[in-house]
């Protein structure tokens, strides 16, 4: 059983970055980890996902060239850099572990809780 919590969501005007971290109370380095967004009235989508130990990422075309996945499966965390924010990307982002490389909502095995971000234009 793995646990995730999300942290580093918030306010952030357009063009303007956010970290957003993924800590997890299990061993992360046994599962693909993931980041996945919804916004209010629409699908959980993929963001990104990153391999066992970080040697593969996957990105939607989206944020390709604007957020960066990493782990640091030392202390069992994965992180989602975001730059160059948009007003589109404003939506709740959730972390996810045990999951296909590019993998779809209902193919993960465990969820966060959630963090709300919110780009102003």
């Amino acid at each position: 059983q793995v646990h995730l919590a999300e942290s580093g969501g918030g306010l952030v005007q357009a063009g303007g970055s956010l970290r957003l971290s993924c800590a997890a109370s299990g061993r992360t380095s046994n599962y693909v980890m993931g980041w996945f967004r919804q916004a209010p009235g629409k699908e959980r989508d993929f963001v990104a996902t990153i391999s066992r130990f970080g040697l593969s990422t996957d990105y939607a075309e989206s944020v390709k060239g604007r957020f960066t996945i990493s782990r640091d499966n030392a202390k069992n965390t994965a992180y989602l850099q975001m730059n160059s924010l948009k007003p589109e990307d404003t939506a709740v982002y959730y972390c996810a572990a045990d999951l296909p490389p590019r993998g779809q909502a209902a193919q993960v095995g465990y969820w966060g809780q959630g963090t709300q971000v919110t780009v102003s234009s």
